[in-house]
């Protein structure tokens, strides 16, 4: 049995029908009681064994000459081993760590049914978060119990009058809201910074086609240009001035980016494969690849404070934690019906924006809520703790 299935049927072990009669539960919790002590007792023995033997070897290995009867076969197949059992132990934390299908609320569309369905989320540290709309010229800052805060009217000023749409939200370090505006090719930044009458959306840099849009651990805005098969990279200055432009190239139809915890991003691709990138713009390896996990259509990104990356699955309505060691952990395998933008908090809840359903549905992901992050460039979400918007 998998590692998904085993966690699948954990949890429905723990949410028993309530017409299931109190001795089968007694029965079960019992059975559970010695299943922990069957895998404390296995864990504690494999670490007794292992340090037994290092003690005994170390002075042997240092001191003799040779290796004794011990043949390189012995040495490759102790690795192998090694290494599958490692590999067992990170699974066994894992699964024991988070929780599967942990449907916490539904927050519905602050615009109802008027536009199209949720799609692009952004999630800050205090636990706010910024929520987008298909075809929508809104950008609603909601609690994370949903309640809105504010609505952001997608209005630019000036000559140029009109709507825009935001496709997906971020903010930056210096709290101001960035959104990926497709239709009119170009990046927003919402001036926050001045008297109320003035407050205006700022047209900072025409892309080709952005999708998704965040911020990395060095400030740095990163837009997924979809239709030039690109992700844009530039620092803004005080001013609104676009500086240090960098793009990276020959992806397949970039969708949603996010920052990676190595300084670099994450992205996914339309119908292919999430792809992570170093600070200095190089490929490091696919999940695909690194995990062997097959993709039906990868759509949000996000990573979390643990450094794991969390991704929504379109086609296959899903949500699935790469962990940095072990195996992929299905986060949520039902009740989704379109997935697009998802978010995650330093309080151990997943949100995703089911363009589907037209809501944003908030997931218990942790067992226990994850530290909280003290460095400013916490993938999770933008750097500071009270966003100004």
């Amino acid at each position: 049995m998998s590692p998904e299935m085993a966690a699948g049927r954990t949890v429905m072990v723990l949410l028993l029908p309530p017409n299931r009669d109190k001795g089968f539960v007694m029965d079960n919790t019992l059975e559970t009681s010695q299943q922990k002590d069957k895998l404390r007792k296995t864990i504690y023995t494999l670490q007794l064994k292992s340090s037994a033997t290092l003690q005994a070897a170390s002075p042997l290995l240092s001191s003799q000459r040779g290796m004794g009867m011990v043949t390189q076969h012995h040495v490759h197949q102790l690795v192998d081993k090694a290494k599958s059992l490692c590999g067992d132990l990170d699974n066994i934390k894992n699964l024991l760590h988070y929780c599967q299908d942990n449907l916490v609320r539904k927050i519905p569309n602050p615009t109802g049914s008027r536009y199209g369905g949720v799609c692009g989320i952004h999630c800050s540290l205090d636990g706010s978060i910024y929520v987008t709309a298909e075809s929508a010229p809104w950008v609603h800052v909601l609690s994370s119990t949903g309640q809105t805060l504010q609505s952001l009217p997608c209005q630019q000023t000036g000559m140029e009058s009109g709507t825009f749409l935001p496709e997906d939200v971020t903010v930056t370090r210096t709290g101001r809201v960035a959104v990926a505006d497709m239709m009119n090719r170009a990046i927003w930044v919402f001036n926050s910074h001045t008297s109320l009458s003035k407050r205006e959306w700022i047209k900072i840099r025409k892309v080709g086609s952005p999708r998704g849009i965040a911020v990395d651990s060095m400030g740095r805005i990163l837009v997924a240009d979809y239709a030039q098969s690109q992700v844009h990279s530039f620092a803004l200055d005080h001013a609104f001035k676009t500086l240090n432009i960098h793009s990276v190239s020959n992806l397949q139809g970039p969708r949603y980016v996010s920052p990676a915890p190595n300084g670099g991003f994450v992205v996914s691709e339309e119908c292919g494969d999430v792809k992570v990138f170093t600070s200095s713009y190089k490929l490091l390896y696919s999940l695909s690849s690194k995990y062997g996990h097959r993709f039906g259509n990868p759509a949000g990104v996000c990573v979390d404070v643990a450094g794991s990356i969390l991704v929504a699955d379109e086609q296959l309505r899903t949500v699935h934690l790469f962990p940095e060691h072990g195996a992929p952990v299905c986060l949520v395998s039902t009740r989704l019906r379109r997935p697009a933008g998802v978010a995650c908090s330093s309080f151990g809840h997943l949100f995703v924006a089911d363009t589907g359903e037209n809501c944003v549905k908030v997931f218990k992901y942790c067992v226990r809520p994850p530290y909280r992050p003290t460095n400013p460039g916490a993938p999770c979400g933008d750097p500071i703790l009270t966003p100004r918007c």
